[in-house]
């Protein structure tokens, strides 16, 4: 074998692994960790030693490239296994990340396996984090004798080896050739495009460099093949990306023969592989992820800016094998603003599938994750696993459950395999896979008839199929239907509907083609869209917008398969509710399934306290109505210590004061005729009134008799009162203790004057009063001395 920089850490590494069984290996790109740490293991580690790999590609090409070095076909010593392959070998097998969650759920011990190996860790799968925690568990709690080694390349060590238990780190120092980095003399301009600026550059790298492979990075098979058709070079281009069938990837792995190559490849070649020749690499900047929303139970993929980490991992690459270039797609003044590193899969990806394996763990106490999976979006996962059946009422695993994790699915498509059986195998593999036809409607059943018979759907069709995709999913739904035995006779919406019980679409009123969702979401079609027609869809694919998700593909379903499936979820219910657009109550009965309103017809005789209820979430909206006798009665209570606080916003924190009036009220027009004297009466009770009416009495009574109204609204509780209605009163009128402001009017109830003395202005003001009013008003008394004179309102007769 030829030497290796990973080589000269090997005795360190045997060294951690002897004496404490776990290390933290970290290791630059093309130290030659992955197909020489495992080698080196054989002779320290008893037993099997099992190496896990992000990708498949990543592990069939370790497994070759280790066998390689032995002399020896794969399956000798040296295996793997992957999703739909497995060739066993007898100490070391490689294999993808969820594979080692179905080992250790089915044999927690791991018996036989004397090491695991978690390589390029630092890409922080889901999946990765989960077999860390679990294969953890296992060692503390069954097998301490089980080796544990994480290796990656741009990994920070230290929380990975305190999470160990402050295991040893080893670092290999690698043996890279210096790489030239050349950026963009300034930033693209706002509004630039990926794909040319991306051509333009490879381009111009080929241009500026005379051999070498050129291995350009792109964010996904799109921007992969729509840069190959814009490039003019002189050179081969070779596609790499994980959708591709591993033959086409082969030739990307290949060495280099006299024609000089350019690799497009998304995310696949930053780690783990090697692709002979490189000394230049091409870096667009970009990465596609995969958001989850709790939320709206949606993933998306986003592109978005690499990492520092990601950048400096792919410009290792030109640098393995001679002296290189990395051109990056991006100003040297615009590398600070770049994240230090990508975020977990933990923090991003849908959860179900984890909270489907805690479950079958028993649960996620004690487990150490390097990142702990979200409250809020863990709640969600659980949620809809209790949905499918996969967790009781209590969250434990069910023996449905239990057999959908045994199931290489989703939860939702292991589900709906398990349910229908045999049948959904091919439905389920298409599901899992992308979307195999480009630019075509939204309807499954397109996609179905394509995997069926891919010639008679060219025939009859005008959007083009990927062929490689189509046999990938036949291929797998053969695997798949050997899982399950044969199920009931079901369409394909009725399948769907099974694995996406949250997105049932009804469609709204109006023309536009919009759905609200089962699960409480709204969805739209493409305007003309034929499935935009239909009254109920099953959306199976959306884009994850979170206001308003656009169908990417969806299927009609007929009613009657929907209740044959939900009947038991269907509720008929008495709906009374305040209808802000037509601003009254309206009581209907309704058959509901979530969020979806199959029937809905008036109802006739609604509850009262329904409808009391209902007319106040319409009072909330439309405010409290205050009469002048009920403002009076308000301003009252506010001035009476130990009384309820009367502010509106008091009131309206709680209806109970006021739902025995509503009854009746159906409409604004209602609520606002509500008179609230009586309410607020009640509410204050009767030994409240009697202590109102001694604090702040409701009227000042004339000498007269007449029961005049005090506004308490202003500072001074208030009263307006005709002059000569108050003759004779020679001690000024109180209310509660306090003296009342006293609006004194003309005869014809025009304001004269005010006071709060009332002896004062008998004695002072009445006389310049008396004096301007006796010529307007000579029919009306206007005695010298009123304090003598009897109090009236009436005028002296004509001719007097």
């Amino acid at each position: 074998m030829t030497d290796l920089p990973i080589d000269a850490a090997i005795p360190d590494l045997h060294e951690a692994l002897a004496a404490h069984g776990r290390a933290v290996l970290v290791a630059p790109p093309g130290a030659g960790k992955t197909t020489r740490v495992p080698l080196a293991l054989l002779d320290l580690v008893p037993g099997r030693i099992v190496m896990l790999e992000p990708r498949r590609l990543a592990a069939r090409a370790a497994a070759e490239r280790m066998a390689a070095t032995l002399g020896e076909p794969v399956g000798a010593t040296v295996g793997y296994r992957i999703r739909g392959e497995a060739v066993p070998g007898a100490r070391i097998e490689v294999v993808t990340e969820g594979i080692l969650t179905r080992m250790i759920q089915s044999d927690p011990e791991l018996a036989g396996i004397g090491c695991v190996i978690f390589d390029e860790f630092h890409e922080r799968s889901l999946n990765a984090d989960l077999g860390l925690a679990l294969v953890w568990e296992a060692r503390a709690a069954l097998r301490p004798d089980l080796a544990v080694l994480v290796m990656s390349a741009t990994l920070d060590a230290e929380p990975v080896a305190a999470l160990l238990d402050d295991a040893p780190v080893v670092r290999s120092l690698g043996r890279a050739f210096p790489v030239e980095t050349r950026w963009l003399d300034r930033p693209l301009p706002a509004g630039a495009r990926l794909v040319p600026e991306a051509a333009r550059l490879i381009a111009q790298a080929a241009r500026e460099t005379e051999a070498g492979t050129i291995l350009a990075f792109l964010p996904g098979e799109g921007e992969i093949r729509r840069v190959a058709a814009m490039l003019e070079v002189d050179a081969e281009l070779l596609p790499l990306f994980g959708a591709m069938d591993f033959a086409a990837q082969r030739a990307a792995l290949a060495p280099p023969g006299a024609r000089r190559r350019i690799v497009l490849a998304t995310a696949i070649a930053e780690t783990s592989l090697t692709i002979p020749g490189v000394t230049v690499v091409v870096d667009a900047g970009r990465a596609r992820r995969a958001r989850f929303d709790p939320g709206s139970g949606m993933s998306r993929l986003v592109t978005e800016r690499v990492s520092r980490a990601e950048a400096e991992q792919r410009r290792g690459r030109a640098g393995r094998v001679a002296p290189g270039v990395c051109y990056r797609l991006w100003a040297r003044a615009e590398e600070g603003a770049l994240p230090a590193f990508a975020p977990p899969e933990m923090l991003t990806a849908d959860l179900a599938g984890l909270a489907l394996e805690l479950a079958v763990w028993g649960g996620a106490e004690g487990l150490a994750f390097l990142t702990p999976p979200p409250e809020a979006a863990l709640a969600e996962a659980r949620a809809l696993l209790a949905g499918l059946g996969a967790l009781d009422g209590v969250g434990r695993i069910t023996a449905h459950g239990r057999a959908m994790a045994a199931l290489p699915l989703h939860p939702r498509l292991a589900h709906m395999l398990l349910t229908a059986g045999r049948g959904a195998a091919t439905l389920a593999a298409a599901l899992a896979e992308r979307d195999p036809i480009r630019g075509a409607p939204a309807d499954l059943g397109l996609r179905l008839a394509a995997i069926r018979d891919p010639r008679g759907y060219a025939d009859r069709h005008p959007w083009p199929a990927n062929r490689a995709v189509l046999e990938r999913i036949r291929a797998e739904a053969k695997r798949l239907a050997r899982l399950v035995p044969v199920g009931p006779p079901m369409s394909p919406a009725a399948m769907a509907a099974l694995a996406y019980p949250d997105r049932i679409g009804l469609r709204r009123k109006g023309e536009a083609p919009r759905f609200v969702l089962s699960g409480g979401k709204g969805a739209v079609l493409a305007e003309g869209d034929p499935l935009g027609a239909e009254r109920l869809i099953v959306a199976t694919d959306l884009d994850g917008d979170g206001r308003e998700a656009r169908v990417r593909i969806g299927v009609a379903l007929h009613e009657d398969e929907l209740r044959d499936l939900y009947g038991d979820r269907i509720e008929t219910v008495e709906a009374v509710a305040w209808s802000r657009r037509e601003g009254r109550v309206l009581a209907r009965r309704q058959e509901r399934l979530g969020a979806l309103v199959l029937s809905d017809r008036a109802l006739d005789a609604p509850d009262a306290d329904a409808v009391a209820r209902a007319a106040w979430d319409g009072l909330v909206e439309l405010g409290l109505p205050w009469t002048p006798a009920a403002r009076r009665l308000r301003a009252r209570i506010a001035l009476v210590p130990g009384m309820p606080d009367v502010s509106d916003a008091a009131l309206l924190a709680g209806s109970d004061w006021l739902l025995p009036y509503l009854g009746r009220a159906r409409s604004a027009a209602d609520l606002r005729a509500l008179d609230l004297t009586e309410p607020l009466k009640a509410l204050i009770g009767w030994d409240g009134q009697r202590r109102l009416d001694e604090a702040a009495p409701a009227a000042f009574t004339s000498p007269l008799g007449r029961r005049i109204p005090i506004d308490y609204d202003a500072e001074t509780p208030t009263i307006e009162a005709r002059l000569q209605e108050l003759f004779g009163v020679t001690r000024h009128p109180t209310a509660g203790g306090r003296p009342l402001r006293i609006t004194l009017l003309s005869p014809g109830h025009k304001p004269i004057a005010v006071t709060t003395d009332l002896p004062g202005f008998w004695a002072g003001g009445y006389a310049e009063v008396r004096k301007d009013m006796r010529g307007r008003y000579p029919r009306h008394p206007w005695p010298e001395d009123p304090t003598e004179a009897d109090p009236t309102l009436r005028a002296k007769p004509r001719g007097t």
